[in-house]
């Protein structure tokens, strides 16, 4: 090519031939002749073909001299620029995008599936993500009107952020392994294609760029590169190897490249602008209002700063629920417990002396409780209501009191109180209500830092509470005090990270999210403005001035600094300048965001009204064309605004006229709307006096001209102030209206979510779920499903038959395999059923939710009813074949083998079992292994239960105690009904257990507590033995008098602990187990930790130390397989107790771990240890443990 030439189509047809590039020619040869030619004559070097390798040459004896040059001409047709912007056009206008299932996700996406309509899409247009043609956009607009095409452009820009958002969650199912993403041109079909095999199944070999349809590519690249005046075909035809070369080699491997980035890179902006609009919402949710305020509009009525009871409702038994009242400022006034294990019915009169006492307006729950919260939150409105007649009715004397008792109550109300005169409140009429409110952001503040740095002696549950009640004033004021906390790296924010704002913030870089957020809370606070006084004095609201505009975290740390210099409180915007706590430039910038309200320490001073207004300095008081609208409005003389107060006066006589209009307004349109509707339908909340006509307005600043002394002003030269002038106009009428609307208590679905965690992406009908039977009525029976989500199987869905009473088919206490029918989120329920008719639906045939993302227009359906039917149809055959196996197995006392007169025993192999609970498998050893390592930290705590292969009447539970750490605890069955069922005595040392559900729940739970003891000790290290070791001989050469002990986890024994000390020179260690019912020493078990610890101080040599029949095994699950317990004080060394490490190469079943009695090992006993030995005469042990 010659860059200074136009190419053919570049710039149409006016170009002289002489300015045009045009495609050499060679005369006479053919192209093997002329390859030949130049191969003879040095010019060209001759290379054979490749053969396979070779993508233009099938035949592997040919000899191509021209292989080399086409290749050099393919590399210049494809770095010319001009093509390449040609083409990149093209290929984004035709590239399409497809999802396949991979072996792993064909496998476990379902209709139910987060995935499902994700993993089956077909030759969707990348176009569609991408904004529209610029041009073809604006052919449009021509023929609409300007409100048409505002919508258009609405429509376009979400169907695009849509798209932009379901390729996030593409890249994310990708990511995961569950399916297979490709960017290419739509396949060109071919005659040798099986129409018998579906898209979505067809090999990798098939779908390779060769069979992708670049002939409009092709085409274009013809035109320009094929000679205009013709050639022969032999020539044409090595032209076409060349433009095919450089598209398939070249062109198409970077386009698509390109387009990945593109997509993703549009993706991720999508995603965290979704994420910047989620924490909008949350921001801009103003404080919460008590329902008492609800007959009256926020615009007549503010909700100002009221004082707020905060509860943390534990739904651990071990954990406290915490009451907390705090007061307008957000301080905490006074705080009550109720212990774990009880609930506030037990301490009633603590709580209503408690509410007497600080007399919130409202007690907001915490949702982290779940389906406890809404319990815990009924009770505290029973007693609320039981607290308010008490304290409304203080007064007046009972029917059933005397006059001494009247008095005796009297008086223990003044003890109460004591701070305040009980008479001067005697009108005062005491309101308040309960709520659940969403406790996201307060138990991100009890686990923080910023909690112990504010609370350090206050329980993380009593932070909560605190923090929950702080939310329910002003959310914003929250958000910002998350924000306020700096990393350890100086990073501002990194707390937003862990909460829960939007599913795929994941997905996105950042540092990117971090300052959406950032850019999101300086926009809502500068709509809100901050109170200076108040964000200098406290803590949790300082965090709002680094989002005022033109500060940040080290000019508002400087300026509460500055504040506290001049006495803690700034008295009005002015001082902020005199007195250099801001800058001239920050003060221009800042101070129309800064409010000045009134405080107890201001209650003296004069305070300027519009100080506590939008409105900047420069309008009312370097300019004061705010005195101006004011004087002239009340009709007084000049004279009066010259003096300053004067002029105060005339504006609050204003802005009292004002208000008194809002009033009026605010009646009249009640009034109005109830005469034409009917009483009570008028919308309180929603009522708005901006959205009113400016003629309905009557208020004495209405009769203004403001247009007219704008224009005034611009003529003196002032500059344009009408933007100004209009503010200044509702903020005289309305100061620092709040834009946001009052936090409404959480409702249907959302409540639903909070409480129970869960969606209708995760809990829709048609899901299997498991659950246990708690109550049988006449209607039916009570589920409680993972989670404590409330259940309920109506009596006609209990079976296909007709049900009489729910005890025939289920007991109390059973647990069931049930799928549900109906999510009632209103009702806080979910019905199932347990009949066989819905447990034989497709997952495709359950109606989808509503609330769900519609699937996408271009997701296969068809191919995805076919894979749920091969889905169906293999489940079919699997249990045939089960049922044949079953069925043909005859059991010791059946009649058949009774026939003969010998009782045919079972056969003792190995069998697949039926069994369809979800922590069943039937798989390896190392299959389930590798199942709890490929989850990752999500599976930390749980088990997984497959069929022994030790005997058919045994299982291995795959316990993952720690990441990394698998023990596995075989399991005796018995009382089983065929070798493929499940015992239905399942034994673990002699405790049995009826069900895998009650060995998880009471065998496995409780362990996992015990592990989280460990790791919550104060004396637990989550190192190496040997480096404890050399920890604890560094501290006992700093201190060699001193006994000093550590516990970690045992790496001869998974699941076990390793309590590690040293008394002399050398460490030593004692093995401790763990058992449902505690910690396992030399055959006694300890409820806690801390008691085997009393224990050890006092017998360091521990009791019956015993050694270990056969050394363990390591296990592939964690390089060190569980086996049977070691002795409880066992040393490190085999051969001696300074000898070499002992081995780990024994032999023994894989599944032969069992939590089993130290003390019933059988072994020699160790020697005694050196620091057995009695001290000398006359010197007592000098044991100092540490």
């Amino acid at each position: 090519f010659s860059y200074d030439r136009t190419l053919a189509g570049e710039d149409g047809d006016e170009v002289s031939p002489t300015e045009r590039w045009t495609a050499p020619v060679v005369d006479g040869a053919s192209p093997t002749e002329y390859g030949n030619r130049l191969a003879d004559s040095g010019e060209l070097v001759s290379l054979a073909s490749g053969g396979d390798a070779d993508w233009d040459r099938p035949d592997p004896d040919a000899v191509d001299p021209l292989r080399a040059a086409r290749y050099v001409a393919s590399m210049e047709v494809a770095h010319e620029p001009r093509v390449r912007r040609t083409l990149r056009d093209m290929y984004r206008q035709s590239a399409v995008l497809s999802t396949r299932p991979t072996a792993r996700g064909a496998a476990s996406i379902d209709a139910f599936h987060e995935f499902y309509g994700l993993h089956l899409l077909r030759d969707k247009p990348v176009r569609d993500h991408f904004p529209s043609d610029p041009a073809e956009l604006e052919r449009k607009r021509q023929r609409l009107d300007a409100e048409e095409a505002a919508e258009l452009e609405r429509n376009l820009r979400k169907a695009e952020s849509d798209s932009c958002l379901r390729y996030l969650s593409l890249l994310r199912a990708d990511r995961s392994g569950d399916i297979s993403l490709q960017v290419h041109l739509p396949y060109v079909q071919s005659s040798f294609d099986d129409p018998n095999v579906e898209w979505h199944k067809r090999p990798s070999s098939e779908l390779v760029r060769e069979r992708q349809n670049i002939k409009p590519m092709m085409d274009v690249l013809e035109r320009c590169y094929l000679p205009a005046g013709g050639d022969t075909d032999e020539w044409n035809e090595e032209r076409r190897r060349v433009l095919r070369s450089a598209l398939l080699n070249h062109l198409l491997p970077q386009f698509e490249s390109e387009t990945r980035r593109d997509l993703r890179d549009a993706a991720v902006k999508a995603g965290v602008a979704a994420a910047g609009e989620s924490l909008r919402s949350m921001a801009t949710e103003g404080p919460y209002r008590p329902s008492h305020y609800l007959g009256e509009n926020r615009f007549v009525r503010p909700t100002g700063d009221i004082p707020v009871v905060g509860v943390c409702s534990s739904s651990d038994a071990r954990e406290g629920t915490y009451l907390a009242a705090v007061t307008g400022s957000g301080e905490v006034a006074d705080h009550v417990a109720v212990p774990g294990g009880t609930n506030v019915d037990s301490h009633r009169e603590r709580i209503v002396t408690f509410l007497m006492t600080s007399r919130p307006e409202a007690v907001v729950v915490g949702s982290s409780g779940g389906v406890g919260s809404r319990a815990t939150a009924r009770r505290l409105a029973e007693i609320v209501q039981v607290a308010t007649e008490k304290w409304n009715n203080r007064f007046v004397q009972a029917a059933d009191e005397d006059d001494e008792d009247f008095e005796a109550r009297m008086e223990s109300f003044r003890r109460m109180h004591s701070g305040m005169d009980l008479d001067d409140d005697e009108d005062e009429v005491w309101k308040c209500n309960v709520d659940i409110v969403d406790d996201n952001v307060a138990q991100l503040f009890g686990r923080s830092v910023r909690g112990k740095k504010e609370f350090p002696e206050f329980p993380t549950n009593l932070k909560v509470a605190v923090s929950c009640a702080r939310y329910a004033k002003d959310p914003l004021g929250e958000l910002a005090y998350t924000w306020s906390a700096a990393s350890d790296a100086g990073v501002f924010g990194t707390e937003m990270l862990y909460l829960n704002i939007h599913p795929l913030q994941r997905l996105v870089p950042r540092t990117l999210l971090l300052r959406e957020y950032e850019r999101v809370l300086c926009g809502v606070t500068a709509d809100v403005g901050v109170d200076v006084n108040a964000a200098c004095a406290h803590d949790h609201v300082h965090g709002l001035l680094t989002f005022v505009p033109g500060l940040g975290p080290r000019k508002a740390n400087n300026l509460r600094q500055s504040a506290e210099r001049i006495g803690g409180v700034v008295s009005n915007r002015k001082a902020v300048l005199a007195k250099r706590m801001l800058g001239p430039v920050v003060y221009n910038n800042a101070v129309a965001f800064l409010r000045v309200r009134a405080t107890d320490q201001l209650e003296d001073q004069r305070l300027h009204p519009l100080d506590d207004s939008r409105c900047h300095p420069d309008v009312y008081q370097r300019n004061r064309w705010a005195v101006k609208i004011a004087v002239d409005a009340l009709e007084l003389g000049d004279s009066v605004a010259q003096d300053d107060e004067n002029a105060i006066t005339a504006i609050r006589d204003i802005m009292d006229d004002s208000q008194l209009e809002v009033k009026r307004l605010y009646d009249a349109t009640k009034s109005e709307w109830e005469r034409a509707y009917g009483s009570g339908t008028f919308n309180t909340a929603e009522w708005d006096p901006k959205l009113l006509p400016p003629e309905s307005w009557r208020d004495k600043i209405e009769e203004l001209d403001i247009e007219a002394f704008a224009d005034m002003i611009e003529q003196n030269g002032s500059g344009k102030w009408l933007t100004q002038l209009t503010m200044t106009k509702w903020e005289l009428r309305m100061p620092y209206e709040d834009p946001r609307k009052p936090m409404e208590p959480p409702q249907g679905a959302r409540l639903f979510k909070l409480l129970t965690g869960e969606t209708d992406a995760s809990l829709c009908p048609g899901k299997h779920v498991t659950g246990k039977v708690i109550k049988n009525n006449d209607f039916g029976s009570q589920i409680k499903l993972e989670g404590d989500v409330p259940g309920f199987i109506p009596l006609r869905n209990l079976a296909d038959d007709h049900v009489e009473s729910a005890d025939d088919i289920v007991q109390v206490g059973t647990v069931v395999n049930a799928i549900i029918t109906q999510v009632k989120m209103d009702h806080m329920c979910v019905d199932l059923s347990l009949k066989r008719e819905d447990f034989k639906k497709k997952s495709s045939e359950w109606e989808r939710p509503a609330s769900l993302a519609p699937l996408d227009p271009y997701f296969d359906r068809a191919a995805a009813l076919a894979i749920d039917a091969e889905k169906d149809k293999e489940r079919d055959e699997r249990l045939e074949s089960l049922r044949l196996k079953v069925g043909g197995t005859r059991i010791e006392g059946d009649d058949d083998a009774a026939e003969g007169g010998v009782a045919h025993r079972r056969s003792g192999k190995v069998t697949r079992r039926a069994c369809a609970h979800p922590a069943f498998r039937n798989a390896t050893h190392d299959t389930v292994d590798r199942e709890l390592k490929d989850a990752g930290d999500a599976m930390i705590g749980e088990a997984l239960v497959r069929p022994s292969n030790k005997s058919c009447d045994s299982l291995a539970v795959h316990w993952m105690v720690r990441p990394g750490c698998i023990k596995v605890i075989e399991v005796l069955e018995e009382d089983k009904d065929t070798d493929a069922s499940i015992g239905n005595r399942l034994i673990v040392k002699k405790e049995v257990y009826e069900s895998i559900d009650e060995l998880l729940g009471r065998f496995i739970a409780p362990m996992n507590d015990r592990v989280e003891e460990v790791q919550h000790h104060r004396k637990f290290m989550d190192k190496l033995e040997d480096e404890v070791d050399e920890r604890l001989q560094e501290m006992k050469r700093a201190n060699p008098k001193g006994v000093f002990y550590q516990v970690c986890w045992s790496e001869s024994y998974p699941g076990y602990i390793s309590l590690r000390f040293i008394m002399n020179r050398s460490c030593r260690h004692h093995t401790i187990g763990i058992t449902p019912d505690g910690f396992l020493w030399g055959g006694k078990t300890f409820g806690n930790l801390d008691r085997l610890m009393n224990e050890f101080k006092k017998n360091p040599q521990g009791p019956g130390a015993r050694k270990p029949a056969s050394a363990p095994s390591q296990s592939s699950s964690s390089s060190q397989q569980s086996y049977t317990t070691a002795t409880d004080s066992i040393s490190r060394q085999s051969s001696s107790r300074w000898g070499s490490r002992v081995g780990s190469s024994a032999g023994g079943s894989r599944d032969s771990s069992m939590l089993v009695h130290p003390g019933s090992l059988q072994g020699m006993p160790l020697p005694p240890p050196a620091y057995n030995q009695a001290p000398p005469p006359g010197q007592p042990p000098a044991f100092n443990y540490h």
